[in-house]
């Protein structure tokens, strides 16, 4: 049982080029157009947002009528796997708080905040299954614009705001390929507002329960070749729970340049501080209780974590060579200070990274095949990472001063990705794909203080990939891929696998509970077989997948006694385990009359994890996350502006400990939403009220290590009944 031992020891701008071209893509569900049909691009555009090329079109409406969110769903249509675009004008119809918000109603995505905080639990097929909030993603590549904000640490969560974006790609498992994503969970690629997309002058603002209120002003346009947009948000939250205040403030902006019909460049900057109270974890009947509840000591402690000032710099270029091939690469920069005052010792970090992205698409007619390749580099790295550990709580140190330092670790990481990609049609509507990548991983982690350790690991890994896709009539698709993925560990995971200082070793015995050295830990990797099929049929839209993935040093966190004094979690690789699902959603107009529509959104995700043959946990399913998990809504459009839905949430049971043995319990929320959208304005008010039942629930559970008939501390709930409301109002 290896886990026991380890563990107790895209451009964004709508003219931008798309990454495969729209004359081989297939004909999507997820597109309401007419049957395909093969026309010219016109160089001419009644709208404001340019055309991309002159290459032919299969779209019966002109490409540049089509909205960002259609254009982008029509390129990943090209993939065979499963993949959704999350249109951001729907979600703006509702309260956007945090990301969890925006992710909603999407079939395999696991979203969910807790706190008030920007803290996100999120897991796609498993990905950074016991992860908490507060911690960086593992397990996604996480994009701005087709530029990672994934590093060697995992994402930085803080910069992720959902207001000023045009829509969000989710690339489900190994069908981020073509963006370099070879990780268990695939990719999010969050696209920005242009001024191709926003409205001259904007103003939001939203309130409500618990202290709550967010104001976003923001600018869009375009002036001849040249265009921008600039967002600034601004939040706060006195919270539910006890010891959950939250503020932040955020600054969003891009200016693009468009040189001719072939080249175009793009800059990008983002900035945002946060400040979250930490609560703690709570058991299941401390939940069921008084969820209000913050955890002992942390209340005391006046535990909190704070991001004072993320920047993040980037840019994007795209070349069209010829009406057949284009080139695109840029790059960023981020700066991701932390400062994490929840336990009786502070962790301050300091984050500084560099990435790079180059592609190059170009389209074939081979022996009379149609065949479409991609060449991609990938690359992201540390420039310096470091973290401090210092007293904050005197007294839980003997009376030692605060600010003594207790350790100091230095972190390095470089990731590269080589990857290539072939679609070809190889039959009337039959596309093969046959992909490879090469992957090149190195990591340190240095010990400086109060002793020394150093560890130093590299790997070379070949990632290969093949799939279809096969369109037997216009209204269904068949796909299918075998892939593998690998995720390595996140640079400062190998220090908290490593063993403690205790009391002997060290003469002030400050530093007893602290990680003294950086353990052995190996790159997690899976073979995964996905076959699913999208399709829209009499007023019905589908999309199903079942995948498999048989997963080799899967990469945990758990909490132990030991640990959770320390307040972290202890990471390892597990033996042998499985991860498989299903993923379906189903979009239906159940009627319509006179320009008014009452449709029925849903999306059900099937989650079984286990162990294969663990030699303490046998074949037990693995914790954290629920093996259900259903989203719908029924929703009102009225012609004369008038919205409303009502939609429910239901989970199941999630397990709480690797034993199996202790438990989060189910759940059922219901929300209801009413607006009104003045009919050819930019304007629109709402009334959103959650969680109707004042249900109370975990909304997040890190899992403990066995429970052995105890409650563990390791649940942090949901809000309770909310009200909120919110008002948009915009000028072209």
């Amino acid at each position: 049982m290896v886990v026991s031992s380890y563990l107790l020891g895209f451009t964004p701008a709508a003219w931008a080029a798309d990454r495969t071209p729209l004359n081989h893509v297939k004909h999507s569900s997820k597109i309401h157009s007419a049957p395909l049909a093969r026309q010219k691009s016109s160089s001419k555009t009644t709208s404001k947002t340019p055309t991309t090329s002159s290459q032919p079109e299969v779209i019966s409406v002109s490409r540049h009528r089509m909205t960002p969110a259609a254009r982008a769903e029509a390129r990943l249509a090209s993939i065979p796997g499963a993949t959704s675009v999350i249109d951001a004008q729907k979600v703006l119809k509702g309260r956007n708080f945090t990301n969890a918000d925006a992710l909603s109603f999407q079939p395999g995505v696991f979203a969910q905040s807790s706190g008030g905080g920007d803290g996100l639990r999120i897991s796609i097929r498993g990905s950074g299954i016991a992860t908490g909030t507060n911690y960086f993603r593992s397990g996604l590549l996480m994009m701005f614009d087709g530029l990672p904000v994934t590093t060697p640490a995992g994402t930085p969560y803080e910069l992720f705001e959902p207001l000023g974006l045009r829509y969000t790609e989710v690339l489900r498992g190994a069908n981020a390929f073509d963006y370099g994503g070879m990780q268990l969970g695939g990719a999010l690629n969050y696209v920005s507002m242009t001024g191709y997309d926003a409205q001259r002058y904007q103003a939001r603002i939203e309130a409500g329960s618990f202290g709550y209120v967010k104001e976003q002003l923001s600018s869009g346009g375009v002036f001849g070749k040249f265009d921008y947009y600039i967002s600034a948000t601004n939040s706060y939250r006195g919270g539910y729970q006890n010891n959950t205040e939250a503020s932040s403030f955020g600054l969003n902006t891009n200016f693009g340049y468009r040189f001719n019909d072939r080249i175009s460049t793009r800059a990008f900057f983002r900035y945002r501080q946060t400040n979250n109270g930490y609560p703690g974890y709570l058991t299941r009947d401390q939940i069921l209780s008084n969820p209000k509840q913050a955890q002992s000591p942390y209340y005391e402690w006046g535990s909190h974590r704070t991001q004072p000032g993320t920047k993040y710099y980037g840019s994007m270029t795209t070349i069209r060579i010829d009406d057949h091939s284009k080139i695109e690469f840029g790059g960023n920069y981020q700066d991701a200070p932390i400062d994490i005052q929840q336990t009786a010792s502070s962790q301050i970090w300091g984050y500084k990274t560099i990435a790079g992205v180059l592609n190059y698409d170009r389209h074939d007619v081979l022996a009379g095949h149609k065949s479409d390749t991609q060449f991609g580099i990938l690359s992201y790295s540390d420039i310096e990472a470091w973290q401090r550990n210092r007293i904050r709580a005197s007294s839980v140190f003997g009376g030692l001063e605060n600010g003594t330092l207790l350790r100091n670790v230095k972190y390095g990481g470089t990731e590269n990705y080589f990857h290539l990609r072939n679609n070809t049609e190889v039959a009337h509507n039959l596309w093969l794909t046959a992909a490879g990548a090469l992957a090149f991983i190195k990591r340190t982690s240095d010990v400086t203080y109060p002793n020394h350790d150093y560890l130093h690991t590299g790997s070379v890994n070949f990632i290969p990939r093949g799939g279809f896709r096969y369109i037997p009539d216009e209204h269904v698709e068949i796909y299918g891929n075998v892939s593998r993925s690998l995720q390595p560990p996140n640079d400062w995971n190998y220090n908290y696998a490593g063993s403690y200082y205790n009391a002997a070793s060290y003469p002030l015995q400050a530093a007893a509970g602290e990680n003294s050295t950086s353990g052995r830990l190996r790159n997690q990797t899976a073979t995964t077989f996905e076959i699913g099929t999208t399709g829209h049929y009499f007023h019905n839209k589908w999309s199903v997948s079942y995948y498999h993935s048989s997963v080799h040093n899967e990469l945990l966190t758990v909490m132990t006694p030991e640990s959770l004094a320390a307040g972290t979690s202890i990471y390892g690789n597990a033996s042998a385990t499985m991860h498989q699902g299903v993923e379906a959603s189903l979009e239906t107009e159940l009627l319509k009359w006179a320009g008014n529509t009452l449709s029925l959104r849903q999306a059900y995700t099937y989650q079984d994890f286990r162990y294969k043959h663990d030699s303490v946990f046998g074949h037990n399913r693995l914790p954290g996350i629920p093996e259900h998990f259903y989203q719908g809504e029924v929703h009102l459009d009225m012609r004369n502006g008038f919205y409303a839905s009502f939609n429910a949430q239901v989970s199941s049971k999630v397990g709480a400990s690797y034993d199996m043995t202790y438990f989060a319990p189910s759940y059922h929320i219901y929300n209801a939403n009413i607006g009104y959208s003045w009919p050819k304005k930019h304007r629109e008010i709402f009334i959103s009220f959650n969680n109707l039942a004042n249900t109370h629930y975990a909304a997040i559970v890190v899992p403990g290590y066995q429970a052995a008939g105890k409650q563990l501390s390791v649940m942090q709930p949901g809000d309770g009944f909310g009200v909120f409301v919110g008002a948009s109002l915009g000028f072209d």
